[in-house]
């Protein structure tokens, strides 16, 4: 072992160029050619990602190897000779460049590594090999919160590499690499590893994991990849029973009104307000003394005189100029509201004797004032004004003071039933005259309703009414129904409400997550991982009045990539196309899991989210074999090529490549049955 020990402490060079970003080293002509024994055992040496340690005050730098030639000098440096007395004759020196890493410290009988570097070799530094033990320290991560081992190390005579999972997931992690790199596998791995340790260090074999993992998988691919990790929970559009998979439920009640305007197409100038009034007053007819169709009538009576006192104010307007028609319009549509039959059966008889006076009144006004032969209204006076604000000033000591409305607004979760909602929008229309307007709007939403597979995602129509706390429990937990995961499928939900139910799903979850902490002052830890998150999470150029669906839902994940961290909500994104990506929601992932990219679009992505001093090491992405991945970032020390852990065969993601060659020569059968599939695909089945 002395022998060795001679070995590891040998120089190997000296600097011969520094920069922020590169040091280039000279290497001794003595130094191993291709194999070291300095970590106790053969390996080769030098190679491109290996180590090396240049000594200082501070401990040693960590350079990692990025370039290994030969450059032609007029005489070899050796060791102990007077080269001057030989005959100039080119002679090949091999030479290195470095990327600056950290600082390697001794700490008693251990190393740790310290980011970045404060201070940078001079010119004619020694370069020495790391022992083993040094090798070490730098790969396996000495941090004691590192406690998930996601592989090995080639490089490093294979040694274990581990992550701190307070750092991955509460600064985001985005998993980045070409279909058939073993992505997904990684994805898959790091939650089933995680869970594992933590039920390891749990003491109680009965007690559960308290971890929260919510999986949204575009293409259903992760349904099995977590048996027998304890209360695992399984959420699609089911087209048939199937055991241990539940019905996808975000129902429409849940929307906000941006959402709701996203899905609906709703202009901003006329059908947007509208609709937010809508909602605000349907949802607002949930909490209240009165019934439903009461509240909702006293809702319209607080419109009306809000809308009569402002014609007041303009009152000389009125009464001047002939042209203005707008009045008689007005009470038309109110008349038309008025009428509506869901105005009837009032239980509170002071609310119909209000409603039969202002109807009686507005036919009286209307009578007088008889619409010209080009159809329109003569000129009204104040008076027209007046005795309909005097009928409802006089309602007031019967039905109670109406105040505006003071309750949930349009963006409050609280239940309300579809139908209800689309005839009070109806009724409002004809109140403002602009049903001309809100005719194909309420068309869109009423095709929404009447999808079936849509229908099973966001109707409120079913016989168990679903509340907002049963909803969190089933897809976040709680203490006594604690889901270590949640998977989402959502292969079968139809395009065009993907990503308004993505976006739905997940400001749900992050406003929960934000009034947890909030009420209770600390968060509660969870992840959210998006699988294919090019798809979900795609950059846009800019925002306008008309936002869609699918900006909506990129939105909702740039706030959560920014703000989450401070309400435990952590992100796991894995995409195959990171240039597609939103690039505020991956600046803001601190740790990069890079398996193969091939494309220059997408390694020049990635490229800009590290630190230059990395950016040869990100040269090797587009010939790194399966399994092997960089890893860099806030949750690991150093960056690090590391062998990803192998899952079961049974464990992973339904990913693997067709089995063109099994099927052709009849190695693997497949038989060819279109009947059912047709039944399925057209609906036939559901009938």
């Amino acid at each position: 072992m002395r022998t060795y020990e001679n070995i590891r402490n040998a120089n190997i060079g000296t600097v011969e160029f520094v920069s922020p970003s590169e040091i280039k080293v000279l290497l001794d002509t003595e130094a191993p050619f291709s194999t070291s024994l300095n970590t106790g055992s053969p390996h080769l040496f030098p190679r491109v990602n290996g180590f090396l340690l240049i000594p200082n005050e501070a401990g040693a730098i960590i350079g990692m190897i990025t370039w290994i030639g030969i450059e032609y000098s007029p005489y070899p440096k050796r060791k102990g000779y007077k080269d001057f007395d030989i005959i100039d004759l080119p002679y090949p020196l091999r030479k290195l460049s470095l990327a600056p890493l950290g600082i390697l410290k001794e700490l008693g009988r251990g190393y740790e590594v310290e980011r970045g570097i404060s201070i940078f070799p001079s010119v004619g530094d020694i370069v020495t090999l790391p022992t083993k033990e040094q090798l070490q320290s730098i790969i396996q991560n000495k941090d004691p919160n590192a406690k998930i081992k996601i592989g090995t190390s080639p490089i490093a005579a294979n040694a274990n590499v581990y992550i701190d999972p307070d750092k991955l997931f509460g600064r985001h992690v985005a998993i980045l690499g070409n279909t058939g790199s073993g992505k997904s596998c990684t994805v898959a791995g790091l939650i089933r590893w995680c869970l594992e340790a933590a039920k390891n260090k749990l003491k109680e074999i009965t007690k559960q994991v308290n971890a929260r993992f919510i999986i949204l998988d575009p293409n259903g691919e992760y349904g099995n990849c977590f048996d027998g990790l304890g209360n695992v929970r399984k959420y699609a559009v089911k087209i048939k029973d199937e055991q241990g998979i539940e019905q996808l439920k975000v129902p429409s009640w849940m929307w906000n009104s941006w959402e709701w305007a996203s899905i609906a197409q709703a202009s901003a100038r006329t059908q947007r307000p509208l609709l937010r009034r809508a909602l605000r007053e349907v949802k607002g007819a949930q909490h209240t003394e009165y019934n439903e169709k009461e509240l909702l009538f006293k809702r319209f009576i607080t419109s009306l005189k809000i809308s009569l006192l402002n014609y007041q104010r303009d009152g000389t307007r009125i009464s001047e100029f002939p042209g203005k028609q707008n009045y008689g319009e007005f009470l038309e549509g109110v008349k038309k509201s008025i009428e509506d039959q869901s105005f009837n059966n009032f239980n509170d008889n002071n609310l119909l004797t209000l409603k039969v006076s202002i109807k009686n009144k507005i036919n009286d006004i209307i009578n007088s004032k008889k619409k010209n032969d080009r159809g329109y209204f003569p000129s009204f006076s104040l008076d027209d004004v007046t005795c309909l604000l005097d009928i409802i000033t006089k309602s007031e000591l019967a039905i109670g003071e109406l105040k505006p409305y003071e309750g949930p607004d349009e963006d409050s979760p609280v239940f309300f039933k579809n139908e209800d909602f689309l005839i009070h929008l109806e009724r409002l229309a004809q109140e403002a005259n602009q049903q001309q307007y809100l005719d194909f709007f309420i068309m869109r939403v009423r095709s929404l309703f009447t999808d079936a597979r849509i229908a099973s995602v966001i109707n409120t129509q079913t016989a168990e009414k679903l509340s907002l706390e049963q909803w969190l429990i089933n897809y976040i937990g709680d203490y006594d129904h604690n889901p270590s995961l949640t998977i989402l499928d959502l292969s079968l939900l139809p395009s065009e409400i993907l990503y308004l139910i993505v976006a739905v799903f997940a400001r749900i979850v992050f406003e929960a997550h934000h009034r947890y902490k909030k009420i209770n002052g600390n968060v509660l830890p969870t992840v959210l991982v998006v699988d294919e998150a090019h798809n979900l999470i795609k950059r846009y150029e800019s925002a306008d009045d008309n936002i869609s669906s699918q900006q909506l839902c990129t939105q909702i994940f740039e706030k959560i990539a920014k703000e989450g961290r401070k309400f435990g909500l952590g992100l796991v994104l894995a995409s195959q196309r990171p240039s597609e990506l939103s690039q505020t929601v991956l600046s803001q992932c601190n740790t990069f899991i890079l398996h193969r990219i091939v494309s220059d679009r997408d390694q020049e992505m990635v490229k800009k989210l590290v630190p230059d001093v990395m950016g040869k090491m990100l040269n090797e992405l587009s010939i790194l074999p399966s399994r092997k991945a960089i890893v860099l970032g806030w949750a690991i020390p150093i960056p690090t090529m590391v062998e990803i852990n192998e899952l079961p065969e049974n464990y992973r993601p339904k990913s693997k490549d067709p089995e063109y060659w099994d099927v052709w020569t009849g190695k693997s059968e497949r038989q060819i049955k279109w009947e059912n599939i047709i039944e399925e695909w057209q609906g036939k089945n559901n009938e």
